[in-house]
């Protein structure tokens, strides 16, 4: 076992209600939190066994998440005083809602706070996949490039084209202003439209998914995963997308269908694709790593210093609020 290379945070002769961080975070985070909880945090950031994390929360009242923490029935049985799970991320597709509501547990998130910074690693991507970057850094670290050749790695152009949004929230809005800065063309759809001033307001259109699949040269997730979305994109709906158009998804793995996609890049019945989420990450196909035309990203659209620092420090306030202060959680996601 290896429980003890966790750091406990030494507090007074008072008893304090227990939290529990399962990965590093920031230190203001842990100061903050060490003011109010008997903190036991993961700053060596250890990726532990299902059964060293169920003994740290057996009498946690907080608990801290990542994405990479399964909350379900099980571990919400390993933990039976727990009253707050504090997801660090806007996404919760790795808590079992209905198990914690109904138990009374309060699921949090951070929304908000990450926005900016994924609609602009968003962009990234579009641009790298559209213009072959990870492939033209591949070619010159090999020692290949020997010169100037004017067909060389030719790409498809950003400026002009057409972005097509599934999703179209918070961070969708803010991918949709930062493309009326190439001068693109801005579709979306989602399960309602906004209202007519924003979409004036971001020259955005809505239309039907279909409709959206056929018109976008770059074709963009930025939704939720559930049931109703798992393989959301699959052979029917890549077949749809024009043949140099790219796919790009921000979202999270399994709105896509990834073999079908692999046998449309291998295909080229697609451009390319950008991906910074997957199916069973961390996990991936690994017939990705053989294709030249998808740019691989591990998970990192909110990695930015600023952005990680407020997730985490907004997912230790929810904490705050209901377990010290005992008033409603800032950023709830769930009816507990």
């Amino acid at each position: 076992m290896r429980l003890k290379e966790f750091s406990k945070i030494p507090t007074g002769p008072i008893k304090m209600k227990k939290v529990v961080i399962t990965r590093e975070v920031f230190s203001e985070t842990i100061e903050l939190l060490s003011t109010h909880f008997d903190i036991v945090a993961n700053q060596q950031d250890l990726i532990f066994k299902r059964d060293e994390l169920f003994d740290l929360i057996s009498d946690a009242e907080g608990i801290q998440t990542a994405t990479s923490d399964r909350v379900d029935d099980e571990f919400l049985d390993a933990a039976p005083l727990v009253k707050v799970i504090a997801n660090t991320a806007v996404g919760y597709n790795n808590v079992d809602l209905e198990a914690c509501s109904r138990r009374g547990v309060i699921v949090t998130n951070t929304p908000g706070v990450l926005d900016a910074t994924v609609a602009d690693y968003a962009i990234g991507l579009m641009i790298s996949a559209c213009r072959r970057i990870g492939e033209g850094e591949r070619y010159v670290r090999s020692g290949q490039w020997k010169g100037m050749r004017f067909k060389q790695l030719l790409g498809v152009d950003v400026y002009g084209g057409t972005l097509g949004l599934l999703g179209f929230g918070r961070i969708g809005q803010e991918i949709a202003k930062r493309a009326n800065g190439f001068g693109m063309r801005v579709l979306y759809h989602a399960r309602s439209p906004v209202d007519p001033a924003t979409e004036a307001s971001l020259n955005a259109s809505y239309v039907s998914k279909d409709k959206l699949l056929q018109s976008s040269d770059v074709v963009m997730l930025i939704l939720p995963y559930s049931k109703e979305t798992h393989h959301m994109i699959g052979e029917n709906q890549l077949s749809q997308m024009k043949k140099h158009s790219v796919l790009v998804n921000i979202a999270r793995g399994g709105i896509v269908d990834d073999k079908a996609l692999i046998n449309a890049l291998k295909n080229q019945t697609l451009f390319a694709a950008g991906l910074d989420v997957y199916e069973g990450e961390p996990k991936l196909n690994p017939e990705f790593l053989e294709l030249e035309n998808v740019v691989l990203s591990p998970h990192i659209g909110s990695g930015s210093v600023s952005t990680r620092r407020a997730m985490a420090m907004t997912a230790a306030n929810n904490l705050v609020s209901v377990l010290s202060h005992n008033q409603a959680p800032l950023n709830p996601v769930n009816r507990s």
